[in-house]
């Protein structure tokens, strides 16, 4: 993942498109059987996801402008709080999400003016997997499919 986002030339405009409406998530690989995939995750200003996890392993390297991470826990109450401050990613910056060390954040693209795109490895097809989003408040977890916002280009990488 390093060597992936040390340069962002490689990436194809098609997967690097902003959405005025929310962020995109493109699918660069998926491998045949679906025990992992790559995606490009392109955020305009301000964007940002919901509180939510990804129940598979993923690998998230920071390609182009920055994102900011803030990770959650479940409480003793069963509510969700924030686990640290939130966390900046900066091009070239690599982290990982897991259900063993840690898998419920919210991302956003902090600048009002410019696009980030990050690009993640999931141990799985990410956009066909039901996941959950989170509010902080007790029991409101609702299950979701992410899907993709080109599942009419073809994978990047044969």
């Amino acid at each position: 993942m390093k060597k992936l986002v040390s340069t962002a030339d490689w990436l194809p405009d098609d997967y690097a498109r902003v959405s005025e409406s929310s962020y995109r998530q493109y699918l660069l690989y998926c491998d045949p059987f679906e025990r992992f995939s790559v995606v490009s995750f392109v955020w305009g200003p301000e964007q940002k996801t919901p509180i939510h996890n990804h129940a598979v392993w993923g690998v998230i390297g920071q390609l182009v402008g920055e994102e900011m991470a803030q990770s959650f826990a479940f409480d003793t109450d069963g509510s969700l709080a924030p686990v640290g401050d939130a966390h900046m990613a900066h091009p070239g910056d690599v982290s990982s999400v897991s259900p063993r060390i840690g898998d419920i954040h919210q991302v956003w693209n902090p600048s009002t003016i410019s696009p980030a795109i990050s690009i993640h490895a999931y141990g799985g097809n990410i956009g066909r997997i039901t996941r959950k989003t989170f509010t902080p408040s007790i029991g409101t977890a609702k299950p979701f499919i992410s899907s993709y916002s080109n599942d009419s280009l073809p994978n990047i990488w044969k």
